[in-house]
């Protein structure tokens, strides 16, 4: 494989983008710092086809289209990362969109048996056979110049991800499981993980209160933070935590002077502009009502502790099915349809549809409706079956 120098400049770009555009796939990561940043700053590009790799310097005086269409316009290329969320969420804040069509390794290599989450370098190990080299992983890619050992650093990982994608996508199709994946690549592709407005800030945080008036609050002080956090390109916490916000919004101050009261908040709140901007979006807010209170009604029925006893025995055997197939137990079933189905639910639930089924579901339901149990021969864990299914 061939390896270019760093790019930074417009005629190179481009070539390099026209020549991988006659490839089926490429393998994409990128480095970016966010420490200190409500954006994640994007300072490097790797991109790889079988036969090239090189990293382009987003941070230089060069035109990016050319790569950007071929990310998210030219749907002839496949785009392949590994645990990609954050790669996409750096594309969607550039273009607006996100890279299509695209494949993540980490996903896939759940189906094949590689554990949950597993990272890149030890899947790299299992699959080729050699180690990453980790020396440079603490780079602060911000600075310029980046050195050679920097820049090979990056590379190796599109290099190897372009090595080990075809191996992966040939163990899915010997498997059958390449249609186990779609599902999960649809939720990767949602943006709504990354691109949301202010206001509905407020419905990813906790907060236990049902209260109208509080979920207001927590609203309108919520969306004003992620409002001032995204002006100032600063992270959300070091304006206000998420339980000091949950604090104001429980417990809102009478007056501005009163901030210099609350922890989470420093004694100059009492004065200073951002606290008069706090001031002005609780005096702002109004009660929730109508659809844009949470639902007072549980999705699903809460377990009983019987129902949490046969909770646990799915728990186990999902273990033992997804042991059996080599197949992570978390693509297999979340502990919230677990619950859900030793609660009495049997609509809408993924486990009992489609390859789910097959591989957990149809046991699953027969555990919990005491056609099957468990039991103990030559000191190992089996199902044993009993009583026989009567064909109706």
């Amino acid at each position: 494989m061939k390896i270019h120098p760093l790019i930074t400049q417009s005629a190179p770009l481009s070539e390099l983008v026209e020549r991988l555009s006659k490839h089926a796939f490429v393998a994409v990561d990128t480095e970016f710092m966010r420490e200190n940043s409500y954006w994640p700053d994007l300072c490097l590009i790797q991109i790889a086809s079988p036969d090239e790799a090189a990293a382009i310097d987003p941070k230089a005086d060069l035109d990016m289209s050319p790569l950007w269409n071929l990310m998210v316009n030219n749907t002839d290329v496949l785009k392949v990362f590994h645990a990609g969320s954050q790669d996409l969420e750096i594309v969607h804040n550039l273009t607006g969109k996100v890279p299509a069509p695209l494949f993540d390794t980490q996903i896939a290599a759940m189906a094949l048996g590689h554990g949950e989450q597993v990272g890149y370098s030890n899947l790299i190990e299992s699959m080729l056979g050699h180690s990453l080299d980790k020396g440079a992983r603490f780079t602060d890619w911000n600075r310029r110049p980046l050195d050679k050992r920097q820049i090979d650093y990056a590379i190796a990982d599109v290099t190897h991800l372009a090595k080990i994608f075809p191996k992966l996508l040939e163990r899915l199709k010997k498997t059958g499981r390449g249609g186990w994946l779609d599902e999960e690549m649809e939720r990767l592709a949602d943006t709504s993980s990354f691109d949301f407005e202010p206001e509905d800030a407020w419905k990813r945080l906790r907060l236990s209160s049902r209260n109208p008036a509080v979920l207001g609050r927590l609203r309108a002080i919520a969306g004003w933070r992620e409002t001032e956090a995204r002006s100032k390109n600063i992270p959300r916490g070091r304006i206000v935590k998420d339980d000091t916000l949950g604090e104001l919004a429980a417990h809102p101050p009478k007056t501005q002077d009163d901030l210099g009261k609350i922890r989470g908040l420093s004694a100059g709140w009492k004065t200073n502009d951002i606290g008069q901007r706090l001031m002005a979006a609780l005096a702002d807010a109004i009660p929730l009502e109508g659809d844009d209170l949470p639902s007072r009604e549980p999705r699903r029925p809460g377990l009983t502790k019987d129902g949490a006893l046969v909770s646990d025995l799915l728990k186990l055997l999902l273990k033992i099915r997804a042991k059996e197939s080599g197949v992570a137990p978390r693509l297999i079933a979340r502990s919230d349809d677990l619950e859900a189905l030793a609660a009495g639910v049997r609509e809408d639930l993924k486990i009992l549809g489609g390859w789910r089924f097959e591989e957990f579901g149809r046991d699953a339901l027969a555990l919990v409706e005491g056609r099957i149990g468990f039991a103990i021969e030559n000191g190992k864990l089996k199902l044993s079956r009993i009583a026989e299914e009567v064909d109706s």
